[in-house]
């Protein structure tokens, strides 16, 4: 995995079963998002060793989540606004989903491989809960001119 963005979909979860095969679904799970966008979630992937550690220091907000790879913890010194976490495994099921207000220390998770990370009550929005698997959609290219 490398530095860049992506979207972000629920694989399953609260938005249902979806079978993808219509416009209507696809509208509806971008509606269930709460982005309002049917691709997905707007998702920054932070892959480097100097990414990880910038993070979402210095923020005033995010559209959409982080992705922070490989990881077990974070932290939020230094930070302006709470965040939602989900930590994910390596198959990118969520194990936990928590709420971390400014100033905190996060426990490590022994089976965490990756943390997602997003606006307090995004997640909830979203429908990401425990078991719920997310994936992750490389963001298509600007058209050439």
């Amino acid at each position: 995995m490398h530095d860049g963005v992506a979207l972000l979909r629920i694989a399953d979860g609260a938005a249902g079963s979806r079978s993808g095969d219509s416009a209507v679904e696809a509208a509806d799970a971008g509606a269930a998002t709460g982005t309002g966008d049917p691709g997905g979630i707007p998702l920054e992937i932070a892959a480097s060793y100097r990414a990880r550690t910038r993070g979402l220091l210095g923020r005033d907000g995010l559209e959409g989540a982080i992705l922070l790879s490989p990881a077990t913890s974070v932290h939020t010194f230094r930070m302006r606004f709470a965040i939602d976490v989900a930590y994910l495994d390596r198959r990118l099921r969520v194990l936990a989903v928590r709420t971390m207000p400014p100033r905190r220390l996060g426990l490590p998770r022994l089976r965490s491989r990756h943390v997602l990370e997003a606006e307090a009550g995004a997640m909830e929005r979203w429908g990401l809960r425990a078991g719920t698997r997310v994936e992750i959609v490389p963001a298509a290219s600007p058209p050439e001119s």
